[in-house]
């Protein structure tokens, strides 16, 4: 782990800098938020999508970096640009381990992602702040569905359901993973906004929170199998993200879900120092209005996407168009002004 004295030591011969990330996930809304709030943007990009995100004309990244593979990070470049990485779901999942050996300065801390990465590390920071949580069982004590979970930011890619522990062994064999119940309920993806900066918003003990959307994924086959099943087909369910869909929360649960960001939060500096920006928990709501959070992503989550810009969550704060993109621009750039981009920059 590159160290964080070593980033502040970088970032403190930066004179302005410029907001850099993967050409993939939302980075086409990280970008447009950037020129909106005035800061350059640099496109990590290989050589066969560089065509596709010229072509957003108000999306677009400002310059270009062309790479071979996207495990490849091109720090001496992004140092030499003063940049600051965003980093999203597709990010974290191509650097892999080398994401937090970086030695280019990351929005926010990169120590959120090692607890995101891990499972059993989510899982206790979910229970540390006395959230509930769908039980995770062991392959033995398998009675009924379950679901089966792999490492990584995978957008839900390979999550299966199995009923015995003889169909987890058939299926899962030795691979590493996470069994949980399977609970039955409305998914809810609440995007949320944690600043040590702003005066606006939910008052945590160290800063303030936002709620700036929610969203739901749109998953296949899981999503479309009633239309499988009732033509005669018998398809497995999966679960890969194909999009996502906005949501509204009915009221009475607003209040729930704001302390429920304000204790992942909070524990969040007593675990490993804090998250910073955006971060999503993610949810299911059952028939009794009882809500279970099953992971959370420490950082952007590709469902702001729906929300370009703003959500009618971020209307309540913003008399202005504001997506999650536009706001960690902003964030940026007033921490930039006061001084305080060591505080939310690792």
């Amino acid at each position: 782990m590159v160290t964080k004295d070593k980033i502040d030591a970088i970032l403190a011969d930066y004179k302005d800098f410029k907001i850099a990330t993967i050409c993939s996930h939302s980075s086409l809304q990280i970008f447009r938020g950037a020129r909106q709030e005035g800061i350059k943007t640099i496109g990590i990009v290989k050589a066969d999508k560089k065509e596709l995100y010229e072509s957003f004309t108000h999306a677009k990244p400002d310059e270009f970096i062309v790479v071979d593979d996207y495990s490849q990070i091109p720090e001496k470049e992004l140092l030499e640009k003063n940049a600051i990485i965003i980093p999203h779901g597709s990010f974290v999942e191509y650097s892999g381990e080398n994401f937090e050996k970086l030695n280019v300065p990351i929005y926010g801390n990169r120590n959120s992602v090692i607890w995101e990465r891990s499972r059993k590390k989510m899982f206790e920071w979910l229970h540390k702040a006395k959230i509930k949580t769908p039980k995770v069982i062991k392959p033995d004590e398998i009675t009924g569905p379950a679901l089966v979970k792999f490492p990584g930011a995978k957008g839900g890619r390979g999550y299966m359901i199995v009923s015995s522990y003889e169909d987890f062994q058939l299926r899962v064999g030795d691979r590493e993973c996470m069994v949980q119940e399977f609970l039955v309920g409305v998914r809810a993806y609440p995007h949320f906004f944690f600043s040590p900066i702003s005066d606006s918003g939910y008052k945590t003990k160290q800063g303030r929170l936002e709620l700036m959307g929610v969203d739901r994924r749109v998953e296949s086959s899981a999503d479309e199998i009633a239309r499988a099943v009732s033509a005669g087909m018998k398809p497995t369910m999966s679960f890969t993200v194909i999009g996502n869909e906005p949501m509204v929360l009915r009221e009475s649960l607003l209040g729930e879900y704001m302390e429920i960001g304000k204790r992942v939060s909070e524990t969040s500096f007593d675990l490993f120092g804090g998250m910073f920006g955006p971060f999503c928990v993610e949810t299911i709501v059952t028939e009794d209005l009882e809500i279970y959070a099953f992971e959370i992503s420490a950082r952007i989550v590709a469902g702001t996407n729906v929300y370009p810009d703003g959500s009618q969550y971020s209307l309540f704060y913003y008399d202005e168009p504001m997506s999650v993109g536009r706001r960690l621009a902003r964030e940026l750039k007033v921490a930039f002004k006061k001084k305080r981009l060591s505080e939310i920059v690792y």
